[in-house]
């Protein structure tokens, strides 16, 4: 009768036939070990290892969910399991896992911040709020950093008096954590209260000089004088001195740029805006101008008329929303509507494509193949979630700028939807656009290829002014700044709104701004951003884009 091998030297050989390379015959022999019974835990952890080595994402999960059945308290294994699924795409597993470990052990205060990371990654933000509250209830560790995280879940809860208050309990019981004063400053940033937020992130570069958002949002503050070398001065021992990572040195780089474009030093600021934008290239994904254009193509393709008469639904809202470029004027025309008694900014809302995204599947494809039912489940989920963040508001603008790429569905969820279109002038827009740290956006960080964006974006609305006609209001940015009124009766009776005075008085608004345009909206109306490219015409002569024809 042949001996049973000792476990220990069975595992061990297991072990080192993974360690040689033969990973096929180390999971065979794990497995062997695992029919047995004896010492699943540590089985299955060796075989999660090797699934992971090898890149077989779902064997690891497997084995994962296994070792949280094998050992129900560990939470160990539930954190690896739902940052699995989590980075897999697949959140509200990773949720339901957690759900499940709570169940047996109700008071793991470590288990409850951790789902309430992933509700508010979902928008489930009541049961992230609860989960917070309840990690503090149970004494978790380190209670300052859920407080901040509190505050940012109440910031995108559109509560800007309950963020700070989450903010200031923060910095009560450790005053000098940095996340929580970066998050109060811009707090205090997008209320427009300047002396507040640069007296915070000055506290915060005296903690942590070099700080990169600090010094950042100091320079983007207000104009920078002559009087303000000192700061350009930290900017470059900051950058100097090559600490953090290559994302704060880009933002240090991005801001010197504005830096020195407001002390008309126009060689060096092109030369720091370059410099960050090729940190950018480096963490985002390659721009590849034929597959926008047939992107572009089938956009306009698929959502035609024939296509709108047979998705559109009844619905009896008529939400607003404003679109365009990005750095097209946006936020100043949501600024100004803001001060109206009628209307409140709602900033720019992600809600609508994550919503798609989530019950619709991959856009466009989802959409085209979507059911009027499934349409309609969408438009009453969207108007759900704006009338939770925004309760009793008569009108809420939605000024994400790339909705443009949706307007066709918006139409057919809302066929009484109200759109309006920001336009700037294109050499202006496009550099704009290469002065702000937008790397998440692929074309954003060449100047060639957001010309080339910049094009398809025109021959889209194009399609979307054919469809839609009068439905879209398109606003001129140079028109609005050189003479606001006309421009804004006209967006007021495009809204079916009553004239206000209140909307030429609009930098006294108190509500929150939250985009790169926070201080630009908050100043008097002015034309300096008119023709501005025309002090980088020399730079831009070998580079192709509407500057070329200017």
């Amino acid at each position: 009768m042949t001996a049973v091998p000792d476990f220990e030297q069975a595992f061990q050989y297991a072990r080192e036939l993974q360690a040689r390379g033969s990973r096929f015959k180390a999971e065979r022999k794990l497995r062997e070990l695992l029919a047995r019974g004896e010492n699943r835990e540590l089985v299955l952890r060796a075989l999660v290892d090797l699934a992971m080595e090898t890149r077989r994402a779902d064997d690891a999960i497997a084995h994962l969910v296994a070792l949280t059945e094998e050992a129900p308290d560990r939470l160990y294994y539930f954190e690896r399991l739902a940052a699995l699924l989590d980075g897999l795409g697949r959140t509200e597993e990773a949720i339901a896992h957690y759900e499940r470990l709570l169940q047996h052990e109700p008071n793991l205060a470590e288990a409850h911040y951790n789902v309430a990371l992933l509700y508010k990654k979902e928008k489930r933000f009541t049961e992230s709020r609860a989960a917070y509250e309840e990690a503090l209830r149970l004494g978790i560790e380190r209670p300052h950093e859920v407080y901040s995280n509190l505050g940012v879940l109440w910031s995108e809860m559109h509560r800007p008096s309950s963020a700070e208050e989450m903010y200031e309990r923060a910095l009560e019981l450790e005053p000098d954590y940095v996340p929580a004063l970066f998050n109060l400053g811009g707090l205090r940033e997008e209320a427009g209260d300047r002396e507040r937020s640069e007296e915070l992130y000055r506290r915060i570069l005296s903690l942590e000089p070099g700080h990169s958002g600090a010094l950042s949002r100091l320079v983007h503050a207000g104009r920078v004088t002559r009087g303000d070398e000192p700061l350009l001065g930290d900017l470059d021992r900051a950058l100097e001195a090559g600490r953090g990572d290559l994302l704060e040195r880009e933002e240090l780089l991005f801001a010197r740029g504005k830096a020195l474009d407001d002390l008309e030093r126009y060689a060096e600021a092109f030369e720091a805006y370059r410099a960050a934008n090729e940190l950018g290239k480096q963490r985002n994904l390659r721009y590849d101008p034929p597959v926008t254009e047939r992107a572009v193509q089938r956009l306009i393709e698929k959502f035609d008329a024939e296509w709108l008469a047979n998705a559109s639904v009844e619905s009896p809202d008529s939400p607003i929303f404003i679109c365009g470029m990005f750095r097209s004027g946006s936020t100043l025309i949501e600024q100004i509507l803001s001060g109206h008694p009628a209307v409140t900014a709602g900033g720019e809302l992600e809600f609508l494509p994550w919503l798609v995204s989530r019950r619709l599947g991959s856009y466009p494809e989802g959409a085209l193949a979507a059911s009027r039912e499934q349409l309609s489940e969408v438009g009453a989920a969207y108007m759900a979630h704006i009338r939770e963040s925004f309760p009793e508001a008569p009108n809420v603008t939605d000024k994400r700028p790339d909705n443009f790429l949706y307007l066709g569905m918006i139409k057919a969820i809302f066929p009484g939807s109200r759109i309006v279109y920001t336009r700037r002038e294109p050499a202006d827009n496009c550099l704009s656009i290469w002065f702000q740290q937008l790397g998440q956006l692929a074309y954003a960080t060449d100047l060639a290829n957001i010309a080339h964006y910049y094009g398809q974006h025109e021959r889209l609305m194009a399609h979307w002014r054919g469809l839609f006609g009068t439905d879209i209001l398109t606003v001129e940015y140079d028109q609005l700044v050189n003479d606001p009124e006309p421009v804004v009766r006209r967006l007021l009776e495009h809204l079916g709104l009553e004239w206000d005075d209140g909307c030429l008085d609009f930098r006294n608004s108190v509500r929150p701004v939250k985009t790169a345009s926070v201080w630009q909206v908050r100043e008097e109306l002015h034309s300096r951003s008119s023709g501005r490219w025309k002090h980088y015409e020399p730079f831009l002569r070998n580079i192709e884009g509407p500057w070329n024809s200017a």
